[in-house]
């Protein structure tokens, strides 16, 4: 039971804060780096859910985790005042796990 807690925990935690953060309504700020600093965002919290949901399951089952988390965050975000799901974002929070994944097997050949 420990072990599973060990492995469980932060991927529950996680996903509480990116569950948080999708609570909040209209995030946009107006200014020119808006735009990227929300996908740079993005693509770091789904790196972070990657590694762990890789550490508690595996790589394969770790990623298909976290775009089925992802799919339906962008879901959650469709019944929230002044945001709006986006398929794209789906792609971009899968582009920070990728990354995450390329960078966890490129260190393990180092």
């Amino acid at each position: 039971m420990k072990r599973f807690l060990s492995l469980w925990a932060p991927v529950a935690a996680w996903c509480g804060v990116i569950f948080a953060f999708s609570s909040m309504p209209d995030l946009h700020s107006g200014l020119a780096y808006d735009f990227p600093l929300r996908k740079a965002a993005h693509m770091a919290e789904y790196a972070i859910l990657f590694a762990l949901a890789r550490r508690a399951m595996g790589d394969a089952r770790g990623f298909a985790f976290t775009l089925l988390y992802a799919a339906s965050d962008e879901v959650h975000q469709s019944f929230v005042p002044g945001r709006h799901g986006a398929w794209t974002d789906v792609l971009v929070d899968g582009a920070g796990a990728l990354l995450a994944l390329t960078f966890a097997r490129r260190r393990a050949i180092l």
